[in-house]
């Protein structure tokens, strides 16, 4: 495509087919750095290699650094956890529609994890860590902006492009940056994968991510056994207790996920540290769990020698159908119908930046990545065509709202008020 030439919607659909090839290139090539969220140099490293592929966009780039993550460590220290920075590039900041275009660097796997290849399973299948989830989704959202910039009604619409460093962590270096660009904005559009079968994300849980630390006082186990406190066993008992809050209000579930503790068995244990998640589909429902919590807490602290304290806490709201979220899918399917794709959207208990964004009363579609499966397993796999598929999907997305843009920016200036 010539610099400056207009190209009709034809030429641009057919551009982004020819592209799949160097889509899938520079998917591999993402995919093969590693990128867990604690390696901080592997996740900057992606965002310059996405940078140099972002030069046909002729965006204003910036870097913006991240704030240390504070956590316990395995022996109950406060540790400082550098992550990496984040991405953002944005054009046409004053033009009538505002887009928010979001992805992330990081993957799940670190770097002593045993998936860190790609191989070719077939002709149209890859398997490797993050292609699915989410380096190719990057790809469909760089390919598609790059074709929308030959289209006629591009100046209607300025975009920015946010990529955190820690989306698999629950985003809690970027989140005000998320919630601060979001209310620049009309639409957002997010690059996480599809389901399986290509279909949409709709309604989301909200989620918490808890780390409980419990000291207790420790003794040999055989000869001075009663002047211990069991750090573990005081643990066993909140998790049994907070296990049991499962069922007792529709929509919630709390998953106990790590536990760590001891250093041998003839000792007592004098610490131990657990970690879990919980999910929610209403907003109201994070009260009764933090009461139900407080309580679990201040029955294990009544015990002579022990100390339960918490670290964390709800990072994503429910992400709920609005009207207009649902005239933005409605969009969606109808231009996925234009090129043989039958889409519908889904509720999933699973959440994502997509979250981030509704909190602040932007509607978004957050599931506009590639089709693939099995994330977050060292079976993960892309299904290599819809790659240029997603992106002429979101090409026509785009078209549509620049088409329309005096439909959509009526709640922007509400959402940037103090």
């Amino acid at each position: 495509m010539a610099d400056g030439k207009v190209f009709s919607n034809g030429q641009l659909l057919q551009w982004l087919a020819l592209q799949q090839a160097e889509m899938l290139q520079r998917t591999i090539e993402l995919a093969s750095i590693n990128s867990g969220s604690f390696n901080a140099s592997g996740v900057n490293q992606v965002a310059e290699l996405i940078k140099s592929y972002c030069q046909p966009l002729d965006g204003k780039i910036e870097t913006i650094e991240t704030s240390d993550l504070k956590k316990w460590n395995d022996q109950g220290e406060l540790q400082h956890l550098t992550l990496g920075n984040i991405l953002k590039i944005t054009k046409r900041p004053n033009a009538p529609l505002q887009i928010y275009l979001g992805g992330h660097l990081d993957t799940v796997f670190d770097k002593t994890h045993h998936f860190q290849n790609i191989t070719h399973v077939d002709s149209n299948t890859i398997q490797g860590p993050g292609v699915t989830d989410l380096k190719g989704g990057l790809m469909v959202m760089l390919y598609a902006l790059i074709a929308f910039e030959k289209n006629i009604d591009c100046k209607n619409i300025g975009w920015t492009i946010l990529l955190n460093p820690d989306e698999e962590i629950g985003s809690p270096g970027s989140a005000a940056y998320i919630e601060k660009t979001a209310k620049t904005c009309d639409i957002g559009l997010i690059y996480e994968p599809s389901f399986p079968d290509g279909n949409l994300a709709g309604a989301r849980k909200g989620s918490g991510n808890f780390t409980a630390k419990v000291s207790g006082r420790s003794a040999h186990a055989g000869r001075e056994h009663h002047l211990g406190r069991n750090a573990i066993r005081a643990m066993a008992d909140f998790i049994s207790q907070l296990d049991d809050l499962n069922g007792q209000v529709p929509g919630i579930t709390i998953n106990p996920g790590v536990i760590n503790g001891g250093v041998a068995t003839n000792v007592v244990p004098d610490l131990c540290l657990f970690q879990f998640n919980i999910r929610l589909e209403k907003l109201q429902d994070q009260q009764w769990c933090q009461q139900k919590i407080q309580q679990l807490v201040e029955q294990i602290n009544a015990r002579d020698g022990i100390t339960l304290e918490l670290q964390g806490g709800f990072t994503r709201q429910p992400k709920l159908i609005t009207p207009k979220n649902k005239k933005l899918f409605e969009l969606a399917i109808d231009c996925g119908k234009s090129i043989n794709l039958n889409l519908d959207y889904l509720p999933t208990g699973g959440c994502c930046d997509g979250n981030n964004l509704s909190a602040v009363g932007l509607p978004n579609i957050d599931t506009l990545g590639v089709q693939g499966g099995r994330i977050h397993s060292d079976q993960e796999y892309l299904i290599i065509n819809s790659l240029h598929q997603r992106a002429q999907l979101s090409l026509l997305i785009l078209q549509r709202l620049a088409a329309t843009a005096d439909q959509w920016n009526a709640d922007r200036q509400q959402r940037c008020r103090p």
